[in-house]
């Protein structure tokens, strides 16, 4: 028999949960697309122009770690924001997105047989990420009586001997829940006791409504045990631009660095050029844009629950979590019937992990009008169903 082709490591990650419902809605037409977590604003103008003239001035790689100005803007962002003090030479690095900067971490801290804690439902390349690093992804659920947040003594209960690390990711994908302070606290408490690192998943930190976004390196102790992740895909919708950054302590960002000069080399030259001007001149967008996903958010929760969905307030992301479960069907039938009967693509909540079964993700980073459309089609499709 020949040997198998493709590594064991590959084999055992399925793929993502996701993909399917992108690949048949894509050969559909009339489909509403409630699935993609992308914005469907375009660039801002002021971000995209620098972008743009970037291109006639060079075309040359950065530094590994990313262009010096860049990671100085990033670090007055944080200092501005969250009080936090970073070394930008030090301390700070440009990744091609969140999820190159989640896996080059995982590669960097990771040994085989170590454990991560993963608060779930999560987005789906958190397991993977701790996988493609040969250790083991430990799934903590959260519930919606708890508005899906996690709690110290969930934590606890998973904690064993080969736990290394947490990963976390507030505001939440898939379900939008914010993380309160006081239950950040408790996630910084058994990290304290455990002594683990936390790797912090904060790419929405600037979409939250009605409440404020908790940086966990801000809480006592913990930046010093804390690898915060994030970027510009969500807030300033440059996801095709593939461009985030990593803040850690100097050991350990220097070890990420290793990884990400290894398989990246660096950042793209003219995203960075483009992040740059994003940090200093497109505030005004975000502001713009967070009212804009906040107004739909509204109209998405009301009419999920007024189908007779129940759907929990979402505070930050673009996502909204309805039930469906209560219908007979399973989040995979039901995403796979409301496809195929009204064209409406959500995406079930169990590709998320166990906790989000019986529920699907809507993403409402889309157009009112369409979002009005898309309401108005599964309500049909509920009622035919009921």
């Amino acid at each position: 028999m020949a040997p198998e082709r493709i590594s064991r490591r590959v084999r055992s990650i399925p793929p993502s949960g996701i993909r399917r419902f992108f690949d048949i809605a894509a050969t559909m037409p009339n489909v509403i697309s409630l699935g993609v977590g992308e914005p469907d604003f375009i660039t801002p103008p002021e971000i995209r122009s620098v972008g743009q003239r970037s291109i006639d001035l060079t075309t040359a790689y950065t530094s590994n770690a990313g262009m010096l100005e860049l990671r100085v803007a990033v670090a007055n962002h944080l200092r501005r924001h969250y009080g936090l003090e970073y070394d930008p030479e030090e301390e700070l690095l440009i990744t091609v997105g969140v999820s190159e900067g989640m896996l080059s971490t995982a590669l960097a801290l990771l040994n085989p047989s170590d454990e991560v804690l993963i608060p779930e439902p999560c987005f789906v390349a958190y397991p993977a990420c701790v996988q493609f690093a040969d250790a083991r992804p430990v799934y903590v659920p959260t519930r919606v009586e708890d508005q899906f947040q996690v709690t110290g003594a969930a934590l606890e209960s998973m904690v064993t001997s080969r736990t290394r690390a947490m990963l976390i990711g507030y505001p939440n994908n898939p379900t939008g829940a914010v993380q309160t302070p006081e239950l950040m606290q408790e996630v910084a408490a058994v990290a304290e006791r455990h002594d683990l690192i936390v790797i912090s998943d904060e790419i929405y930190d600037r979409l939250v409504y009605g409440m404020s976004h908790t940086c966990f390196a801000t809480l006592p102790g913990m930046k010093s045990r804390t690898v915060l992740l994030g970027g510009f895909s969500k807030s300033y919708a440059m996801t095709g631009w593939r461009l985030g950054w990593m803040a850690a302590p100097p050991d350990i960002a220097e070890a990420v660095r290793k990884v990400h000069q290894y398989a990246i080399m660096s950042a793209p030259t003219m995203s960075q050029h483009a992040a740059l001007a994003a940090l200093e001149h497109g505030e005004a967008s975000v502001q713009a844009m967070v009212a804009e996903y906040d107004r739909r958010r509204q109209v998405i929760v009301h009419g999920f629950n007024s189908i007779g969905l129940p759907t929990f307030e979402p505070k930050g992301a673009f996502y909204a979590f309805p039930y469906v479960g209560h219908l007979g069907f399973t989040s995979d039938q039901f995403c796979d019937q409301l496809l195929k009967e009204e064209q409406v693509a959500v995406i079930p909540g169990d590709a998320f992990g166990p906790s989000g079964a019986g529920y699907v993700r809507a993403c409402y980073a889309t157009a009112m009008d369409k979002i009005e459309e898309a309401l108005e089609r599964v309500e049909r499709f509920v009622r035919k169903i009921a």
